[in-house]
């Protein structure tokens, strides 16, 4: 629960609240909404294949590469964090033709946002770092927080948010998004002490 109200999990929510209501007075576009948060998710992606790198211990329990469980090794590490930046870089390929194709976002503002994500997960990774951990980090889980993070982009998409959307609908999109940030960092570092 203490992760709920850490520096780094308030930071974040002051950048999507910052976020949320520059993209409200600026009324932005479905496009530069979308546009937005798949940079923040690339970020996010960046970030979380520097962590695995960092891990000098690590946990695979239950984790499997090739329908084989594999040791906790150097080697391993390197498979996994190699597998996630092509699996998931291909994915943020695809999804961004995808949002391209739904229209010119205005890159200023998604520029700006991202900058404003980068600086919230560079602080989150510097604090977040070093803290002692009760258990090892599993790095099958580490491997596959960052598309929870996408699931709200999904869902969105598939709620029809592809026709004209109403201010309102955005917002709430953004909101959701926000929360799903919130939840995924607490539960990312639960298991550091405080």
């Amino acid at each position: 629960m203490g992760q709920l109200f850490s520096n780094s999990a308030l930071s974040l929510l002051v950048v999507n609240a910052g976020v949320i209501s520059f993209a409200v007075a600026s009324a932005w576009s479905l496009p530069t909404v979308l546009a937005s948060y798949w940079l923040q998710s690339v970020i996010i992606g960046v970030f979380q294949a520097k962590k695995m790198s960092d891990l000098k211990t690590f946990s695979t329990d239950g984790f499997k590469i090739n329908d084989r469980p594999v040791k906790p090794t150097p080697e391993t590490r390197r498979q996994v964090v190699q597998f996630f930046l092509l699996h998931y870089g291909l994915f943020h390929f695809a999804y961004g033709g995808y949002i391209l194709s739904l229209g010119a976002p205005s890159w200023p503002d998604v520029l700006l946002s991202g900058a404003a994500f980068f600086a919230n997960h560079l602080y989150s990774y510097v604090v977040n770092r070093d803290r002692p951990r009760r258990i090892p980090a599993n790095i099958g889980s580490m491997m596959c927080f960052p598309y929870i993070r996408v699931v709200p982009m999904q869902g969105f998409i598939l709620y029809g948010a592809l026709a004209a959307v109403p201010g309102s609908e955005l917002v709430f999109f953004m909101i959701l998004k926000t929360l799903t940030d919130e939840a995924m960092h607490a539960i990312e570092h639960c298991s550091t002490t405080l």
